[in-house]
């Protein structure tokens, strides 16, 4: 049976853990993809630490980073989509590691921060309208050890690779966030503004965001599940400040 819980939101990390343990719309914690992704990459890990860590490089590597496949059925954004599919955009990918903490017993709960990108592609560029900013770049909060920990894992490592950007990297201890600067000591990723977190995946707040801050095209396409086939892995970065042609 499909179990729900109202969405508690945090200005910053949550003060408790209880409700950021259950199953909710997105966060498909009974459905057998979830539980089979989740004991595939826990493996025997024996503790929260461990088990945590060994989650975090399964959703950074295992599921594609695509900024092209935005959309705003709910349907994709639950856990067991997200697997099924392969691939994910930030939000996605931080409400799976979620979803998966908490099929192993871990609180977990998804932030939202806008960030600067430093290193971005033409292509990308054009269809947010020429805007700098990813409002509502999304982010895990995990319980370990009596304490939350921020954890990023956006990134697939072919992708950081490609684009000379420092992978994230999370040892379970301390947060694991995009870096100021890329592999070569240039600027990468600048935080604006932290919103906090959630018990459960805001998408409501993130279309909102979305249709404020970005072009109607864009908006459009994500509301029709028209996200674009591009591979974002294929694309030249731009320039980084002070270069004249892409890396």
């Amino acid at each position: 049976m499909k179990r729900t819980m109202t969405t508690l939101h945090s200005p910053g990390l949550p003060q408790q853990t209880q409700s950021f343990l259950g199953a909710t719309e997105f966060f498909d914690i009974d459905h057998p993809g979830v539980r089979r992704f989740t004991a595939e990459a826990v493996g025997d890990a024996a503790t929260d630490k461990a088990r945590a860590v060994r989650l975090f490089y399964a959703v950074r590597d295992l599921i594609r980073y695509d900024p092209y496949r935005i959309s705003f059925d709910p349907i994709d954004y639950r856990a067991s989509s997200v697997i099924a599919a392969g691939y994910g955009w930030c939000v996605p990918k931080a409400g799976l590691l979620a979803a998966c903490a908490r099929v192993v017993g871990i609180a977990s709960a998804v932030g939202l921060a806008d960030v600067v990108n430093h290193l971005n592609t033409e292509k990308l560029r054009q269809r947010m309208g020429g805007v700098d900013v990813f409002y509502d770049h999304g982010y895990t909060a995990l319980h370990i050890d009596g304490r939350w920990i921020k954890a990023v894992p956006a990134f697939n490592i072919e992708l950081c690779e490609r684009f000379g950007v420092k992978p994230t990297d999370f040892d379970g201890e301390h947060d694991a966030l995009y870096q100021e600067h890329d592999a070569s000591g240039r600027l990468h990723m600048q935080y604006l503004a932290d919103h906090g977190t959630w018990s459960d995946l805001p998408l409501d707040q993130v279309e909102a965001d979305f249709v404020r801050h970005y072009p109607k095209t864009l908006i459009d396409a994500a509301g029709a599940g028209k996200g674009a086939p591009d591979s974002f892995e294929d694309e030249a970065p731009l320039p980084a400040a002070g270069e004249t042609s892409p890396r």
